[in-house]
């Protein structure tokens, strides 16, 4: 029978501490470099479409790894592999700010990314069983503070680093942090004794290659989709195709492979199956507002990378109170599913507020108590979700259930992130056409404007032609940005839509009466 692996005391707060930096370290990397892209670009003479495979190779190689990580565990050694993946991290953040190309650079972030993608699972894993059964939702609660609050700070920490100082340094500040846990790591951090380890001719190497090729492939399309016209490009057709017909080869040989890269077979526990779809759905909603408030407030509003970042910390904030509070919750014995309802009622609120105050000129004070709602929605969807997911688990089944939640969140936010992208570039059109319909140029009013505008432009010093086309030019900037406003209440309906509807759903899920209300799975045995 193997030694437990939970801990106590000082040593039980040290890996905890460290396992939230390294959850951390990874998500924050994944938004800090959105700010910086302008930047970038102009130091490293690429073009837009360049600089954005920065973010791109990052997710693929996230994406690669993640649900390989427990096998990768199994192999090395969960403490071997875990520091292995900081030193990756760490040594490829160097080579990212060293980096004088931008392909060079691509590379290490693609890298830096296979390195990031363990590390926030295997923290996960390793806070879960470091803590007793009855304490696991608060050990949740603590990991969860780390994933909801991450992605908010990497945009606002972006800005001042790249405001004070050079881009470069969005990479430096993760290799004092890295140094300090890879050596917490293999002083406290402990593995399991798993089975024997497989020799190189027993490894899965085909459901590696499918994978990679499958989730890479998935990722890319997902990613570049928008940008390259979706189907319409070649490229985007055969990936997508591929990682159509690699998904499929994959689980046929993960099914049938004597020793699989991925235990498929884990997905036949139902609470694992229903918190990985929500777990998706969280991806989507905690990526996609991520992305949606911050891009709103500079294209529409005109505020920095700064100001948009430090707007999304109150909700981050907030979230960061609620956690130990569900925490708390869940050991006093409330229902996981009402809570995740709950959460995802909150979160339909949230967003229908978002569509009922967008205007093109909408205060930051209008943004403070919706945000906050938001904070509060998070807080009640993580633990719960986590909590469903890996309650009926046991053994070496928490991580490979860790890997498939993690995996599917992360695909929900590209997934959520790519949806958002295209279907505002399609109702931009649909609102600017139904608003130019409306403005006839025989109608009084807009004459009334269009004349208005032209004597404003001529008090300034221009001719009465040229000041006629500013007029209509000005014209159509304001229709363009009130179509861009309607784009943005669709979007936040859209989401909110999509949480309210999956209420019925979540309280569908069964609680299993004999299974410990609060569990979150056994330590290794």
């Amino acid at each position: 029978m193997q030694e437990s692996l939970v801990e106590y005391g000082p040593r039980r707060v040290i890996i905890t501490i460290t396992a939230i930096f390294c959850a951390l370290l990874e998500i924050v990397d994944s938004t800090i470099v959105n700010v910086a892209l302008n930047d970038m670009k102009g130091s490293l003479g690429s073009t837009l479409s360049e600089i954005g495979w920065t973010v791109t190779a990052y997710a693929i190689g996230n994406v690669i790894v993640v649900p390989m990580t427990s096998w990768l565990s199994a192999q090395f050694g969960r403490r071997n592999y875990f520091a292995a993946s900081i030193m990756i991290f760490t040594v490829c953040s160097f080579l990212c700010g060293n980096a004088d190309g931008i392909w060079q650079l691509v590379f290490f972030r693609f890298l830096q990314g296979l390195g990031g993608g363990a590390l926030l699972v295997t923290s996960q894993t390793i806070i879960t069983e470091s803590y007793p059964p009855e304490k696991r939702s608060m050990a949740q609660a603590i990991y969860g503070m780390g994933v909801i609050v991450g992605p908010t700070l990497g945009p606002p920490l972006g800005g001042y680093i790249v405001d004070h100082y050079t881009w470069p340094y969005i990479f430096y500040i993760n290799i004092p942090i890295g140094v300090i846990a890879t050596i917490l790591t293999l002083q406290y951090v402990r593995s399991p004794k798993y089975a024997e380890k497989k020799s190189a001719s027993e490894v899965d190497w085909a459901g590696i290659g499918l994978l990679a090729l499958a989730v890479g492939s998935l990722q890319y399309v997902l990613e570049r989709g928008q940008e390259d016209d979706w189907f319409n490009s070649p490229l985007i057709t055969s990936l997508a195709v591929t990682s159509a017909f690699s998904l499929f080869f994959f689980i046929w040989r993960e099914l049938t492979a004597k020793n699989p890269i991925v235990a498929l077979r884990v997905l036949l526990n139902g609470n694992l199956r229903v918190g990985t779809i929500l777990s998706f759905i969280l991806g989507v909603g905690l990526y996609g507002s991520n992305f949606v408030v911050p891009l709103y407030t500079q294209t529409s509003l005109g505020w920095t990378a700064q100001q948009a970042g430090m707007l999304m910390i109150p909700a981050a904030l907030t979230t960061a109170v609620m956690m130990p509070l569900i925490g708390q919750l869940l050991q006093r014995g409330v229902k996981q599913q009402y809570l995740v309802a709950g959460g995802m009622f909150i979160f339909f609120v949230y967003s229908f507020w978002g569509y009922k105050i967008l205007t093109p000129d909408t205060g930051a004070d209008a943004f403070f108590w919706m945000l906050i709602l938001r904070g509060i929605g998070m807080g009640m969807l993580f633990i719960p979700i986590t909590a469903m997911s890996l309650s009926t688990l046991k053994g070496q089944e928490i991580g490979q259930g860790a890997s498939f939640t993690g995996m599917m969140r992360q695909l929900g936010g590209s997934f959520g992130i790519a949806a958002i992208t295209t279907f505002m570039a399609s109702q931009n059109m649909v609102h600017r056409s139904a608003l130019v319909t409306h403005l006839s140029v025989n109608d009084p009013l807009v004459q009334q404007r269009v004349n208005a505008m032209q004597q404003s432009y001529i008090a300034k010093g221009m001719t009465p032609d040229i000041a006629l086309k500013s007029a209509y030019t000005a014209l159509d900037y304001m229709v363009t940005g009130q179509a861009a406003v309607l784009s943005y209440m669709d979007v936040f309906l859209l989401i909110g839509v999509m949480f309210l509807v999956c209420i019925p759903f979540v309280l569908m899920v069964k609680q299993k009466k004999d299974a410990p209300k609060i569990d979150l799975g056994e330590a290794m045995h």
